[in-house]
């Protein structure tokens, strides 16, 4: 079976909230998020699973992934490098942070605490950022199309 990240269409493992997502799937089936007539959940939702948003293609995932680390975590909340993304998004009481900014770091050659710059003049250290955190939270790799048309959905680049 795929990893729930890759079943959903949510690389990132985004958790629902009052946030209504571009593509997002409603899943219980009474009334639609985004009007588009399809209410549907994709096949493998287990327990637990219910707790995540679930997205209708790989590209609304990574658009809403993007939007988190681009717009609110470096524009809002003025997360700079891995070592503060990676804290906030994966916090000690759910995983080991430590383990996950070392992945993330390594996997794409960007010291922790290195400031990743803008989104819109740095778009690749933004993109390795993203790619290595889905590594991290699906255990593989993802095709890297959906990932730069999300990239860009969210960024308007």
């Amino acid at each position: 079976m795929e990893p729930r990240g890759i079943r959903n269409n949510n690389p990132l493992n985004i958790r629902k909230s009052a946030d209504k997502w571009q593509g997002q799937i409603n899943p219980s089936g009474n009334g639609n998020v985004n009007g588009n007539g399809n209410n549907s959940s994709p096949k493998g939702e287990g327990r637990g699973e219910a707790e995540f948003v679930q997205f209708y293609t790989m590209e609304y995932g990574w658009r809403a992934a993007f939007v988190i680390l681009c717009k609110t975590y470096y524009g809002k909340y003025k997360l700079r490098t891995i070592r503060d993304i990676v804290s906030r998004w994966a916090p000690a009481k759910e995983n080991n942070t430590p383990a996950y900014i070392r992945h993330v770091s390594d996997y794409t050659g960007i010291g922790p605490d290195r400031d990743l710059g803008d989104p819109q003049t740095h778009p690749t250290n933004w993109l390795l950022i993203g790619y290595a955190m889905a590594v991290m939270e699906n255990g593989k790799t993802l095709p890297p199309i959906p990932m730069i048309k999300g990239f860009s959905l969210a960024t308007g680049q």
